[in-house]
């Protein structure tokens, strides 16, 4: 059911220093801030040959990215992005197996224009896991 692994998106308290750190110091190209505010963040992808790194830094303090700063100062992992070909199946397939859907449980478009679902850390080894359609 999952395809290829989109991105991993870390969580960061300052995106600009994030982002130089990435474009600076290792060499990266990196995109330029998009702020989601549906999604309570900004992001910069940082792009590699073969998937992404996707930047997050809290848009506001009832981002659920902020509450994850506040566990975490120094930033971290927050979740990983795994595309597939349908996302209304793969949900579905999901919930019937006993996985559960973050929020309303219907897609929202996500920062690559694409819709996009969470599934519950609690159901995928501690990790919280986001599809989006290919």
């Amino acid at each position: 059911m999952i395809g290829r692994l989109n991105h991993v998106a870390i969580a960061v308290g300052d995106l600009a220093a994030a982002t130089a750190l990435y474009r600076d110091t290792l060499g990266a190209r990196v995109s330029q801030p998009l702020p989601q505010p549906e999604h309570g963040v900004t992001v910069v992808f940082v792009e590699l040959p073969n998937t992404k790194i996707e930047l997050l830094e809290p848009l506001g303090a009832e981002s659920p990215v902020a509450k994850f700063i506040a566990r975490n100062p120094d930033g971290g992992i927050h979740h990983i992005c795994y595309e597939v070909d349908d996302i209304i199946a793969a949900r579905d397939r999901l919930t019937e197996s006993g996985a559960r859907v973050l929020g309303t449980g219907e897609p929202r478009i996500g920062a690559h224009g694409k819709p996009v679902i969470f599934l519950h850390p609690k159901d995928f080894n501690g990790t919280l896991v986001e599809l989006e359609q290919a």
